[in-house]
């Protein structure tokens, strides 16, 4: 009998446990929670464990023989056993509200927002969490639904998953049975409809032969074994009555005692084959009744690739004729009306009509949204006619074009190929080689780099812009902190992993116009991987940081550790904050759905007047009632004495609250918490919503949709310009895969040079100088007495005069 374990509950195990009597109001005892929130360490019933027994039962001996038996569901005592037809959907959410869930034998009942939605019931900790992570959905079409009493009912289908749920009064639960009742009933209908018509899928003759003529095959196997079952069973029968005749005769105990077993073994021989049979011929039965579905899968999927097929063609040809229309379009002059205008339009038109017979022998690929125009500005017309003072030349066109990309920023991307991606097809080719040669796939990936990834820290800018202008520190401290939180916010749902930069690699943000600031990063450190960052802005702010990354692989979730010490500077009052950043894990990492949370505490000090903010990231947890991604925090000043209290969600807002001296008991002062201060209450923070979209375009912010659209005058070792990068966003993702092994091979080349010249250096006795950033200087921080790379200025500069010859080679 297969081991059963109950976790969370003190005791032998689940046979142990005995059902109370009455009329179903006690703990209900079949056991499964249906859903990674219930069924979690410490939380209840692992799923599809039964336990049973009666309040005057044998014990756990039966129990745990029931538990063994099979899955048939057994309903607490005293519950009513009904059962209803299975469905599976009903289009829209029918129903949907809060209702209390049996846990387990510890905590009991608790209350869960719950779903009925297609068919299917879902369940929530609350009703926010519908947005990112359902506990546990059951599916109706195999569901019986149970009335136990006034309140309570059942919903199991057939012992891998049991909701034992409880309403607020009987007619809550009346309204819930009949909804989910109803939505069965109709999902019965949908189930029966989809079978019949795909009776009436037109299929392929050639798939119809080949299917009839593997079933025909599988028949005549079936035959086969059937008339060697018979012979067994003749054969078998005549061997137990030759052995049933040597009983009779006289022979010695021990012969009698050895035919008894033959006989035996001939017996239990002929129900194994006559067992072998009967799964032989229900397999039959079983392919016969799925052929149809499977037929009309299979028709349904070519008939997709054909449509799709179809449209490519018909996009390349639109495209075709687009391109030859813009350009005739920009070659031919404007004429007034005259001889001239319409000649050129009958020419044009010829050639439109001559396009059409090459579109079967030309194929033009499908337009891409980002384009690279190094040319732009050196195109000229093939047309000969000149002179015409109202003409606009394409040179001046296209820097009319560039200055409006200037202007306007991209808000789309291409949407992400939906590649489905093997784990297993990419570790068995890496069996055998060199840790560190095993190239991961863009799969991985999002089309962006670490550098890109640690710019969007200024997404929300704006705050650090109102700290500048606050005359009080501790206000001042309060912008801080809200801008320190908001760089999480676009990590919600960004699970896929930014490009690691190449040593040397660059990326600037030049947003002094728009915005007032301008920022630049750079890949320091190859080895440990650490990225130096320098944003200033005009509005009396700067900020420095050096990040290192160093991660622990933890079974079911991965930690990323960012070391490192963020620097806000502000120029007019020369206040000084540092902080470090928190712990982000990911979860699911094996198995399940991907989801990101951030915990920890981070301490905002106020390096000249001593004021700190200390802020605490509450890790996420399945048992814990407080809203998800939940962070607090107090400002003090140097004494200790809380000033404000800070309250909201890393992914959502920040709130602030100002904390009022009230009298306390013993005439000492005592402080008013933020709950009974609504009045003093202030958004520091809200976050910007999506673009639209954005679940195809990676979840990208409108800051990140622009992060890597091209820009003229770049430094050559500048992100935007990284290849396997860009081929990655341009959905070619095989061309990406290739290029990002070339660049990586490129990069581990050049560091084994530097080491050659090292080890050379070193046996001359000559001096080595090993690798310098570009644009940072590694030195001792005055401030905190670390050694970091800290900006030493001259990239924009030669980003003026376009002098990159110290650049690298990176690409």
């Amino acid at each position: 009998m297969a081991a059963t374990e109950l976790r969370g509950v003190v005791g032998p195990g689940p046979a142990a446990i005995a059902a109370p009597g009455g009329g179903g109001t006690g703990p209900p005892v079949v056991g499964s929670g249906g859903g990674r929130g219930d069924s979690a360490p410490g939380s209840g019933a692992a799923p599809g464990t039964v336990a049973t027994s009666s309040a005057s039962g044998p014990g756990p001996g039966a129990a745990g023989a029931v538990a063994a038996a099979g899955p048939a569901p057994v309903p607490p005592a005293g519950g009513s056993g009904g059962s209803v037809s299975s469905g599976a959907g009903s289009s829209g959410s029918a129903r949907e509200g809060w209702l209390f869930k049996w846990t387990n034998y510890i905590k009991g009942y608790q209350r869960r927002w719950f779903v009925l939605s297609n068919g299917l019931l879902s369940y929530y900790r609350s009703k926010a969490e519908m947005r990112h992570t359902c506990r546990g959905t059951i599916n109706l079409a195999t569901a019986n639904i149970t009335v136990e009493d006034s309140c309570n009912f059942i919903i199991s289908n057939g012992g891998a998953q049991t909701y034992h749920l409880k309403a607020s009064s009987e007619v809550e639960r009346q309204r819930w049975v009949t909804a989910l009742e109803l939505a069965k009933a109709k999902a019965v209908k949908m189930l029966a409809e989809s079978d019949e018509s795909g009776d009436e899928e037109s299929v392929s003759q050639t798939d119809k032969t080949e299917l009839q003529n593997t079933l025909r095959t599988l028949s005549s196997k079936v035959e086969d074994l059937s008339t060697c079952n018979d012979l067994i069973a003749k054969h078998g029968t005549a061997l137990q009555r030759s052995l049933s005749e040597l009983e009779s005769l006289r022979l010695p105990a021990e012969s009698n005692e050895k035919i008894k077993q033959v006989n035996e073994r001939a017996t239990l021989f002929r129900i194994t084959s006559n067992a072998m049979i009967n799964a032989c011929r229900d397999f039959l039965m079983l392919a016969q009744t799925h052929s149809k579905k499977w037929q009309k899968s299979l028709q349904y999927e070519r008939d997709q690739r054909i449509r799709l097929e179809e449209t490519l063609e018909q996009l390349a040809k639109q495209h075709n004729h687009l391109e030859r229309a813009f350009r005739g379009a920009t070659v031919l002059p404007a004429h007034p009306s005259g001889s001239a205008g319409p000649g050129k339009d009958q020419c044009c038109s010829g050639k439109g009509d001559m396009s059409d017979e090459d579109d079967e022998n030309e194929f033009f690929d499908a337009p891409e949204i980002i384009t690279m125009p190094e040319n732009l500005g050196h195109k000229r017309t093939g047309s000969n006619i000149s002179g015409a003072s109202s003409d606009i030349s394409l040179d001046e066109q296209y820097k009319h074009q560039l200055e409006e990309t200037k202007k306007e920023k991209r808000t789309k991307i291409p949407y992400k190929p939906n590649y489905s991606l093997n784990l297993w097809s990419i570790m068995k080719n890496c069996i055998g080689k060199e840790l560190s040669k095993i190239p991961m796939p863009v799969n991985f990936n999002e089309p962006l780099s670490m550098l890109q990834r640690l710019t969007e820290d200024l997404e929300y800018h704006e705050l650090l812009d109102r700290a500048a202008k606050c005359e009080n520190s501790l206000e001042q401290l309060c912008y801080v902190a809200a801008f320190t939180v908001s760089s999480y916010s676009t990590t919600v749902f960004r699970t896929s992993k930014p490009f690691n930069p190449l040593l040397g690699e660059t990326f600037e943000l030049d947003r002094l116009e728009e915005n007032g600031y301008q920022s630049l990063c750079e890949q320091v450190s190859h080895h440990p991987p650490a990225a130096a960052h320098h944003a200033e802005s005009k509005n009396g702010w700067t900020l420095r940081q050096e990040i290192k990354i160093t991660s622990k692989f933890r079974g079911k979730y991965l930690s990323i550790m960012p070391l490192g010490t963020i620097h806000c500077i502000f120029k007019e009052s020369g206040h000084h904050y540092t902080w470090k950043k928190v712990t982000t894990t990911v979860h699911n990492i094996i198995v399940g759905k991907l989801w990101i949370d951030q915990s920890g505490e981070i301490d905002i000090i106020n390096h000249k007047t001593g004021d700190k903010c200390n802020l605490k990231f509450v890790p996420y947890s399945y048992f814990s009632r407080d809203v998800a991604r939940k962070v607090t925090g107090e400002v003090t000043d140097p004494s200790g004495k809380v000033h404000f209290v800070l309250l909201g969600t890393w992914d959502e807002k920040m709130d602030c609250f100002k904390v009022q001296p009230v009298v306390g008991e013993n005439g000492g002062d005592a402080r008013q918490r933020s709950c009974e201060a609504e009045e003093s209450r202030v958004m520091l923070w809200k976050r910007n919503p999506l673009p639209k979209n954005a679940e195809n375009m990676y979840y990208f912010s409108e800051l990140a949709l622009t992060l890597n659209a091209w820009e003229a005058g770049t430094a050559p070792t500048d992100s935007r310009l990284r290849p396997d990068q860009r081929l990655m966003e341009n959905g070619r993702w095989d061309e990406a895969n290739a290029e990002k092994q070339r660049l990586e091979e490129k990069q581990r080349l050049a560091r084994k040079k530097r080491e050659a010249e090292a080890v050379k250096a070193t046996e001359d006795g000559t001096p080595y100088d090993p690798y310098k950033a570009l644009w940072f200087k590694r030195e001792k921080d005055p401030v905190t007495k670390e050694l970091t790379h800290i900006y030493r200025g001259g990239y924009w500069e030669c980003k003026e005069k376009q002098e990159w010859t110290a650049c690298p080679d990176i690409f």
